[in-house]
């Protein structure tokens, strides 16, 4: 049955019977008890399970329909642009994420941070700033961040108080709620851009120069394993996006992640996601998992959306047997940190290796770390292109190709600098020419300005 024909039936059996609605002192409290009542109506005076099944365009102009319909039964004078209000945001909180629906229509928001019902804050341009929208309580923000979470297959709940999801646009949610969350229920979601960015996008925007960019995308063309490092909000999946591009489409990937945010644009790609355990605490799928998995699926490249822990191991075992060109990301604030990082990863996975060892086989996989970095004034910059060209004594030797150099702080808090090659002629330049990849020695040459 209809939604409109479900609540007309409603209404004759006597299930709804709208009490005429006194002009209160603040219209805006007027207009919530009239979302609020209308709400209910849908929700609770009828079968509204029908809903999942009805597509969602059909479904917000039946609902429109259904509103309009209760909103005659009031006896309360409204201009058009509240009737209007009233039914987006009813249909809202019926299809969507409720107050934040209209954020995630923003395409300037790149992050949607709610601290409680009433402190919701969003990104812009790499700057936060307060929304100004509210959910009405404690109890109607976990409402939705349930919603969020069973369309994925997840569950949160007092034993279970902490969860990672994705939206249907690949946009990443982390939700937390009591007694994790002592003032209430927190939820972050990391927007995903409706169109991926492209490197002429970054460059636009920045992120890096044209050299930089021409030399990063022939790495790739030539199968170099590549490391980004950054740290949160840094843009490293963005730039493992765009550094994805240049993979040939006649090449087989495969992507591992914890929540899938990676869109490649090749038409033969394989997407692995991880998955939590079940209410019994079995069932789970790790990334180690995974990557031990996609070795029997003939990749040619794969690409590691974020190492984490004891899947380093098996991912420098995968580097170097036969899938060159290979790239993840991992979160360290310097190159030289990262390593570091991934040395200590290498004791989650159980293996007693020797750090000599290890280091050997991080020399051996991976050629190149990119540094991303968001500065602050909130713009995100590759700010360091390193090879690894070996040892030094213990230590794993890297030499920097590409810097950003920052000068100053202009008089609106923007960060000054340039991008400039170090003068040092890469190691990889043979592999590149090797694999037809043509560029100009003149790029690296000391001081010159590549931005």
């Amino acid at each position: 049955m209809p939604l409109r024909e479900a609540i007309n039936t409603s209404t004759a059996r006597g299930f709804y019977r709208g009490p005429v609605m006194p002009v209160l002192p603040r219209r805006a409290t007027a207009l919530a008890a009239v979302k609020a009542r209308l709400h209910d109506s849908l929700l609770q005076r009828f079968d509204v399970t029908s809903i999942e099944t009805i597509a969602p365009d059909q479904l917000r102009s039946q609902l429109k329909d259904a509103i309009e319909d209760l909103l005659n039964e009031e006896v309360l004078a409204l201009s058009a642009a509240e009737r209007s209000s009233i039914v987006r945001d009813i249909q809202n909180e019926v299809t969507g994420l409720g107050p934040i629906e209209p954020l995630m229509a923003d395409p300037s928001v790149s992050d949607i941070l709610v601290n409680g019902p009433s402190h919701i804050y969003i990104e812009r341009h790499g700057k936060l700033e307060l929304s100004g929208v509210e959910f009405h309580d404690n109890a109607h923000l976990l409402k939705i961040i349930e919603r969020i979470v069973s369309r994925v297959g997840r569950r949160i709940d007092e034993s279970s108080p902490m969860v990672d999801a994705r939206l249907p646009d690949g946009s990443r949610v982390n939700a937390v709620i009591p007694p994790l969350a002592i003032d209430g229920p927190s939820l972050s979601i990391r927007r995903f851009a409706v169109v991926p960015l492209q490197m002429a996008g970054l460059i636009g925007h920045g992120a890096l120069s044209d050299a930089m960019a021409e030399v990063i995308q022939g790495l790739v063309r030539a199968r170099v394993n590549i490391l980004i490092s950054g740290g949160t909000g840094a843009g490293k999946t963005t730039l493992l996006n765009v550094l994805s591009a240049s993979i040939p489409d006649s090449e087989r990937i495969v992507t591992i992640e914890d929540a899938a945010e990676l869109r490649l644009q090749q038409p033969h790609v394989v997407r692995l996601e991880t998955r939590a355990p079940n209410l019994e605490g079995n069932g789970e799928v790790t990334q180690r998992a995974l990557l031990r998995n996609c070795l029997r699926m003939r990749p040619d490249r794969i690409v590691v959306g974020e190492v984490r822990g004891g899947e380093v191991l098996d991912m420098l075992q995968a580097m170097n047997t036969g899938h060159d060109g290979s790239m993840t990301t991992i979160h360290a604030n310097t190159p030289r940190d990262a390593l570091t990082r991934l040395e200590n990863m290498a004791c989650m996975s159980g293996v007693s290796i020797p750090p000599k060892a290890f280091r050997e086989q991080i020399v051996a996989a991976i050629s190149v770390v990119i540094q991303a970095t968001r500065l602050n004034d909130g713009r995100r910059k590759v700010t360091s292109i390193q090879e690894i060209t070996g040892f030094d004594g213990e230590t794993v030797a890297m030499q920097e190709i590409f810097r950003f150099e920052q000068t100053g702080i202009d008089a609106q808090g923007g960060v000054q600098g340039g991008f400039t090659a170090t003068g040092v002629q890469p190691v990889f330049l043979d592999r590149m020419r090797m694999h037809g990849v043509k560029v100009s020695d003149a790029l690296f040459a000391a001081g010159a300005q590549v931005s």
